[in-house]
């Protein structure tokens, strides 16, 4: 099992790309504009210019938000980095063994590929564990639906891992939706995996009803709804000791890179 410290740096590392934040403004082929390239194109654009947006207050305003959404997003990579090394760690599964994904049409003639955060079949682990996967998937069959026939064709789970899920974009929707639909083709579970308790209710309850599972990061001790709980139960690892254990470094880093956001000294 990685220590501590490799793990904190499989959250961390993607997180820390934050710190090098620019605002593009339009600029998409560069690595953003500093302030002074800021000044430069609004004070030469006459308009911006003469209603006051060529100003270190504004392009501080670009930076942060810009910057804090660009955060969120490195955070979901953490987080999906984080879990699956716990997994494959915990559950003694290779990368190859933790690895899938599936091919869907985009239209056109086009075909796409969705590559899923995580995967555990249950032949791949070792019996003891196997039992506790097989009853955790039992108990979890009536919260999202699954009939006993359908149940008894599931040979694992397939894992989509959020930081949080507070968006209800329909596209994202949709995409969730027929990565359930192809997972239960190959015989495995669809489940959304979040640490966080910032959830969309209605997205939750549209997923369920299409025979997914989601756990979100709640601390009730059920390990068919909350995330820490199945960490702890199923896959055998205390996700919420590793955080408390963590936190003070971790949140050193993480506030760290936000303040750097909130100024306009770049």
């Amino acid at each position: 099992m990685r220590d501590d410290k490799e793990l904190v740096e499989s959250f961390l590392g993607p997180i820390r790309e934050c710190a090098e934040y620019r605002p593009a403004f339009g600029h998409s082929d560069s690595a953003g504009v500093d302030l002074q390239g800021f000044l430069d194109l609004y004070g030469g654009d006459l308009f911006y210019a003469w209603i006051g947006l060529d100003t270190p207050l504004v392009y501080a305003a670009h930076k942060a938000a810009g910057g804090l959404t660009s955060v969120y997003r490195q955070i979901g990579v953490g987080t999906e980095r984080l879990l699956r090394d716990i997994m494959k760690d915990a559950l003694g599964l290779s990368s190859e063994q933790t690895s899938w994904k599936y091919e869907y049409s985009k239209g056109g003639g086009k075909k796409g590929v969705h590559v899923l955060d995580a995967k555990i079949a249950f032949d791949d682990l070792a019996e003891s564990r196997r039992t506790v996967f097989r009853e955790w998937l039992s108990s979890t069959g009536p919260i999202v639906g699954l009939s006993n026939k359908k149940r008894e064709r599931i040979e694992g789970v397939v894992f989509e891992i959020r930081q949080g899920y507070k968006s209800a974009d329909s596209k994202r929707q949709n995409a969730d939706v027929r990565f359930g639909m192809s997972a239960y083709q190959e015989g495995l579970l669809p489940t959304l995996l979040i640490l966080s308790r910032q959830v969309s209710e209605t997205v939750v309850e549209r997923y369920r009803r299409d025979n997914m599972a989601v756990l979100t990061g709640t601390l009730a001790d059920d390990a068919r709804t909350s995330t820490f709980a199945f960490f702890k139960h199923v896959v055998g690892y205390d996700l919420v000791a590793f955080f408390e254990r963590n936190s003070v470094a971790i949140k050193c880093e993480v506030r760290k890179i936000v303040q750097g956001l909130l100024g306009a000294d770049q």
